[in-house]
């Protein structure tokens, strides 16, 4: 696997291990650290999708997390490798709307839905390209 991660039928997969800051004082995962995983499971699947987010923002464009509804089933322990998986499930509009997990294995430990927007420079939204619809639909 790359380091950015892969898709292979409509998912991204992202690995990523446990280390000692992500834990808290019971050596679980602490909480906002899921959110962590996510975000770079997120970054990592715009790149794979061809998408670069660094030229974006020099061109005062940028995502923002408008959404995110969040399980937490189980906890994840310092040194654990564990997989965040990204699917698309809908682009239009200024919006996207994508199903993220993370699994230990096959054991699924949080869930997350999330809707994220493009802004311009002002926090307006923006339309999404027609080009990255058509990626992110490809996905699905």
């Amino acid at each position: 696997m790359m380091l950015e991660g892969s898709i292979t039928a409509g998912v991204h997969s992202l690995m990523v291990r446990v280390y000692y800051e992500d834990t808290d004082f019971s050596g679980n995962v602490y909480h906002a650290n899921y959110l962590k995983f996510c975000e770079r499971a997120r970054s990592d699947f715009l790149r794979v999708l061809g998408l670069d987010q660094a030229l974006m923002f020099a061109e005062g464009a940028a995502f923002v997390v408008r959404r995110m509804n969040c399980d937490f089933l189980k906890p994840a322990k310092f040194d654990d490798v564990l997989t965040v998986e990204t699917t698309s499930r809908e682009a239009a509009g200024a919006r996207f709307e994508l199903r993220q997990r993370v699994l230990r294995g096959e054991e699924e430990l949080f869930t997350a839905d999330v809707t994220a927007v493009l802004v311009d420079g002002r926090g307006r939204p923006k339309r999404l390209t027609p080009e990255l619809v058509k990626a992110m639909s490809s996905k699905l």
